[in-house]
């Protein structure tokens, strides 16, 4: 007889009364799922954690006595555990929790009273719960900065072409650890992250104050010019199509994929369609398999595909799904990738002039 699956065990934080009990309720009656405890503020939530030794930790941002910020700095040091943010989508709210993300936090969930029913961010967090669960290896430790010199790679203001970018969770510091290291007039580079609705257009402009090109939340029906990166807008799938010589967005409703939206997939697959343009597509650390499907279908086409490996990743999942299922021509550390991107359009170049 099969011995019983161990129950993950969820500790949740939060000084709002009403939210501790939904994410309770929420969770108690799952057979793989059992909420240890209940906190209103960091202090309670130390001892908690000392007492019932939990798998993982939901936590608000703005708290009494301590912030959710000052708290997950603290835990990182002394005792590093997978911690989701639940929080507002307020402007400081969605902020704070990319700072969070920065310090350590694996994913942020919108807190009820955003633009999502109580029943949406319920599925939504029991399916990161159970995708820690079931995924690769999980780091909590800080990423490591990106090595190799901070000037971009000589050959890059003559690429041409498209640069796709799809991540989920640890994707925050992933994608800006690169778009540090890429030049102003790099190609147009369209970015899929999974993260909610406001937090995209805080992330965009987080991203434009920090690297050398111009980052937008992406709107629809844009054209796509050169020096500038499109992240996809929180609850709308990015698709990209070419009308003419001219590549422009797309931005659609459609049911979320691989419980997703916007959805790696969605933009990988409609790239797969573009005829006469090249393509370098990155598919970096995140749970689940989005985008594996679509790095195939970028792959058949003929695009430059790049998985990023085990070792660099915050969470080795959709990475994996695209080498397992063949979608990944290179695997590479993300400290290697903006040269691998130059390379990869330099090698293209070289073979359409010969």
């Amino acid at each position: 007889m099969a011995a019983p699956v161990r129950r993950t065990r969820v500790l949740i934080i939060d000084d709002s009364a009403i939210v501790r009990r939904m994410l309770s309720n929420a969770l108690q009656h799952e057979p793989d799922m059992e909420v240890v405890g209940l906190a209103a503020d960091p202090f309670v939530a130390r001892d908690l954690i000392l007492r019932h030794k939990p798998d993982v930790l939901t936590l608000d941002i703005e708290m009494p006595r301590m912030d959710g910020l000052t708290f997950l700095h603290t835990l990182m040091v002394h005792r590093p555990l997978p911690v989701i943010i639940v929080s507002s989508v307020t402007q400081e709210g969605s902020a704070a929790s990319l700072e969070a993300l920065a310090a350590g936090a694996i994913d942020v969930i919108a807190k009820p009273g955003g633009p999502y029913s109580v029943g949406d961010i319920a599925d939504k967090l029991k399916y990161r719960i159970r995708a820690l669960r079931t995924g690769r290896a999980v780091r909590f430790a800080r990423m490591r900065s990106l090595a190799g010199p901070s000037s971009p790679p000589a050959t890059f203001s003559r690429a041409n072409g498209l640069i796709l970018m799809g991540a989920s969770t640890g994707g925050t510091r992933a994608i800006e650890a690169i778009l540090r290291q890429l030049p102003a007039d790099a190609p147009p580079i369209v970015i899929v992250q999974h993260m909610p609705a406001h937090f995209t257009r805080v992330f965009a402009a987080r991203l434009d104050s920090a690297c050398p090109m111009n980052v937008v939340e992406a709107g629809d029906d844009q054209p796509l010019k050169r020096g500038v990166a499109y992240i996809a807008p929180g609850d709308f799938h990015l698709q990209v199509e070419k009308r003419g010589l001219e590549l422009r967005t797309v931005l659609g409703a459609g049911p979320p994929i691989h419980y997703q939206r916007p959805s790696v997939d969605a933009l990988f697959q409609t790239a797969a369609n573009l005829r006469g343009v090249p393509i370098v597509a990155l598919l970096l650390t995140g749970m689940g398999s989005d985008g594996a499907e679509g790095m195939v279908a970028l792959r058949e086409a003929g695009a430059v595909t790049i998985a990023e490996a085990e070792q660099s990743c915050v969470v080795f999942g959709m990475p994996a799904e695209a080498i397992a299922r063949g979608g990944a021509m290179h695997v590479a550390m993300l400290a290697d990738m903006p040269r691998l991107i130059a390379d990869s359009f330099s090698d293209r170049r070289a073979k359409s002039a010969s």
